[in-house]
């Protein structure tokens, strides 16, 4: 399996950088609700993609610039596990511009959670922490990326330095070939947004599914990266998708497949998650 460079892979996986002094953030608190984590207790990754859409609307919708950039899609969403959240708490979000260019942004959101006990969890917990970037890009009412109008250029640019954002993919490798361990993930019609398009946290749903195989990844901090490269739409009649993956030490990367026109499997996303050592967050 081939792996990046040791340069590439240090640059792409280092922690997020802390806001600047000037960075102008959006805050919501929410309820952590039963139907986002798993038998454990534990806020599961389409559970937190889910909190990480509701805040990124919600932004949107009041943002100064909402009627000139009304539109985006997400590239990619990277989700940093720093301290278990687990359900009964209190979530509070915060989202911030982390770096931009004319055409896309990096938002941040730091998530964080105060844990509360129940008869169903009555032992304390400490605090919870993720930390989350997500690479939007603004497009137009065709779905094409589109330039950043200067009232939003002006606004997110005054809340980071970065201003030459350029993608760089953190999941390069290549799709291995087909083995008997590829599997089926049947898609329900729950799945899908308004737009007949798989809602983007249902991505998520089969990575929950393969790390039951895989406990010890998540038993301390680790990231968990998803690249969305095509669309996985109702009207295409996509029932099921292929799931393919491969264990190499701390890292499990799997790639999520659909057929084309001709049935041959095509890569609509890229996962991977890998553990994190426990001094990858300041405390």
């Amino acid at each position: 399996m081939t792996t990046p460079d040791a340069a590439t892979q240090a640059a792409l996986t280092g922690p997020m950088a802390d806001p600047l002094p000037q960075a102008r953030f959006y805050e919501r608190d929410y309820k952590l609700r039963t139907d986002t984590v798993d038998q454990d207790m534990r806020l599961r990754l389409d559970g937190t993609a889910r909190f990480l859409q509701d805040i990124a609307n919600e932004n949107i919708s009041v943002a100064e610039f909402t009627d000139t950039d009304p539109f985006w899609i997400v590239r990619r969403t990277v989700i940093d596990v720093v301290e278990p959240i687990s359900w009964p708490g209190e979530l509070h979000l915060r989202r911030w511009c982390g770096s931009m260019s004319t055409r896309w942004t990096n938002m941040r959101v730091t998530v964080t959670a105060q844990h509360q006990t129940n008869p169903f969890n009555p032992t304390p917990r400490p605090a919870g922490r993720i930390e989350s970037e997500a690479f939007w890009i603004n497009v137009n009412e065709q779905g094409m990326p589109s330039r950043l109008s200067d009232g939003a250029i002006e606004f997110l640019s005054s809340t980071t330095d970065e201003h030459r954002l350029r993608w760089k993919s953190m999941n390069p490798s290549p799709v291995p070939e087909a083995s008997d361990d590829d599997r089926l993930h049947p898609l329900r019609i729950t799945d899908f947004d308004p737009f007949k398009h798989l809602n983007n946290a249902a991505y998520w749903e089969p990575v929950e599914e393969e790390l039951l195989d895989h406990p010890d990844l998540t038993e301390g901090r680790f990231r968990a990266v998803i690249e969305y490269l095509r669309a996985i739409d109702y009207a295409g009649g996509h029932e099921a998708i292929t799931i393919r993956r491969r264990r190499e030490g701390d890292q499990l990367r799997m790639w999520l497949l659909i057929p084309d026109a001709s049935g041959e499997l095509q890569v609509a996303s890229t996962v991977t998650i890998t553990k994190l050592p426990d001094d990858y967050y300041a405390s």
